[in-house]
């Protein structure tokens, strides 16, 4: 069975703790040793979630200094893939969902495409509001590939993620391709974010696979603009963000 990289665990426990004060801005993380014994790491695998920590702009490391906490996560990062659930929490915030619709019908052309499925076949198509501590800030219309999708019921969609909980039947969402756009709010979504028709909106298209390149989801999220910022970063050692020309074939 498939299992998330130890180094985005350890990482991920670390930006709780930054989180919830544990350590605050200013003050400095334990050693390398340290942390390798608390979580049953190696020393190498704490390393890389130190850079992931570091890639956030949350921790600065200084040669022969323990790392030091710089802020604390306010912004959504690419950096790694997070749910919303997990990044909401780790902005101190509560996250729930409002389901819209839910069903289990065959796949559009689209879907088909993005999830490598045959004509006609089904998926699982879920319309959610998130909110943030009971404020609407964004609408995800996911279609699921079925053996994802037919996990749905286990999930208690008001209240937790989607990703966390099928993680618990071995399905894990390890990579994806994101294209971001701003666009104006329709009817529907006007609605349902209690904007005006019209209002900006930033809307993220994501395709997801599993740790073996399998389409688990392809998703259309909207967000408001007043609401979530999203944050890339990119070096000459790291993938770089590729622009794409609004004309042409996108991802």
């Amino acid at each position: 069975m498939a299992t998330a990289a130890l180094y985005q665990t350890v990482a991920a426990k670390l930006r709780d703790a930054i989180a919830d004060g544990s350590y605050p801005p200013g003050s400095r993380l334990p050693s390398e040793h340290a942390i390798a014994e608390r979580y049953g790491a190696s020393r190498n695998t704490v390393r890389r979630a130190f850079a992931a920590l570091r890639e956030d702009g949350l921790i600065a490391s200084h040669q022969g200094a323990r790392r030091t906490v710089i802020a604390e996560p306010r912004l959504q990062s690419f950096s790694e893939l997070r749910s919303f659930s997990r990044w909401a929490r780790l902005v101190g915030e509560e996250p729930s969902g409002r389901v819209i619709r839910l069903e289990r019908r065959p796949a559009t052309e689209e879907e088909a495409e993005r999830l490598d499925l045959g004509p006609g076949e089904p998926v699982v198509h879920l319309v959610r509001v998130r909110l943030l501590s009971g404020r609407p800030v964004m609408i995800e219309r996911t279609a699921y590939a079925d053996r994802a999708g037919s996990l749905l019921g286990f999930v208690d969609l008001e209240r937790e993620s989607v990703s966390e909980r099928l993680e618990e039947h071995g399905i894990f969402f390890a990579h994806a391709e994101h294209v971001i756009e701003a666009v104006n709010a329709g009817p529907e979504d006007a609605e349902l974010l209690d904007l005006a028709q019209g209002a900006a909106l930033l809307r993220e298209r994501r395709r997801t696979t599993d740790p073996d390149g399998r389409p688990l989801e392809w998703s259309e999220d909207l967000y408001r603009g007043d609401a979530v910022a999203f944050t890339v970063r990119n070096s000459l050692a790291a993938a770089p963000l590729v622009r794409h020309h609004l004309t042409e074939e996108r991802p």
